[in-house]
């Protein structure tokens, strides 16, 4: 039984040994894919990409509910998950500069004609009833609110690079999950090899025990 043991220790130790390594190289190569990947888009932080700069712009141009990336980008490559999550929320900022603090859903769908009542509008010329809509005078339909259009492209980049961020997180946790199923079948190799499952001391046949006479004593 306990060499049926000591081969299923081996064996174990074998699979997570596997299992760890196939983790690993799987963690970095999901990495460098990541990173390779931005490196593509040549992307590079404004020079208002620093916490400082960005809270300072935000609170002239009026903004109250932002939050301000932890980590610089400016002038810099965004080659990097940290990087490209940063590059995301001072994205987001500069968006809501140009909206006026205002989000895609408060926004309206249409560029609001002149002499449009204020209760129509969502406050910075854009309505989504379209019956004060401008017309657009070839195709005869409301002209779509810019600003709306830009929160569009603003979602869709912003997520990319949220999505890298997530990326690489996920291959630094597999990176860790095989290094802790590495460390684990090593350990499993090395007590089923040195003989854990072994008994530190010999057998020993118990005695027999043995069995008295009693003699009646004498009158």
């Amino acid at each position: 039984m306990r060499k049926v043991l000591e081969i299923g220790g081996v064996v174990a130790a074998a699979v997570l040994v596997a299992f760890g390594i196939a983790a690993i190289v799987m963690g970095v190569n999901g990495r460098t894919t990541v990173r390779d990947s931005l490196k593509l888009e040549q992307i590079v932080g404004s020079s208002d990409m620093t916490p400082a700069a960005i809270t300072a712009a935000a609170k002239e141009a009026g903004l109250k509910d932002f939050v301000v990336p932890a980590i610089s980008v400016a002038d810099k490559p965004i080659n990097s998950g940290d990087r490209a999550r940063a590059f995301a929320g001072y994205m987001r900022i500069h968006t809501l500069e140009a909206t006026g603090g205002l989000t895609y859903s408060q926004l309206g769908r249409y560029t609001a004609k002149p002499g449009t009542p204020a209760k129509f509008t969502d406050g910075h010329g854009a309505t989504s009833d379209a019956q004060y809509a401008l017309i657009n005078p070839e195709t005869k339909r409301p002209v779509d609110n810019a600003l709306r259009n830009l929160w569009v492209t603003e979602t869709a980049l912003t997520t990319a690079l949220n999505t890298s961020y997530m990326a690489e997180q996920l291959s630094l946790f597999g990176l860790v999950v095989g290094i802790a199923l590495l460390l684990s079948g090593i350990g499993f190799a090395i007590l089923a090899v040195g003989g854990a499952l072994r008994s530190t001391e010999p057998y020993r046949k118990p005695a027999a025990k043995s069995v008295g006479v009693k003699v009646a004593p004498q009158a």
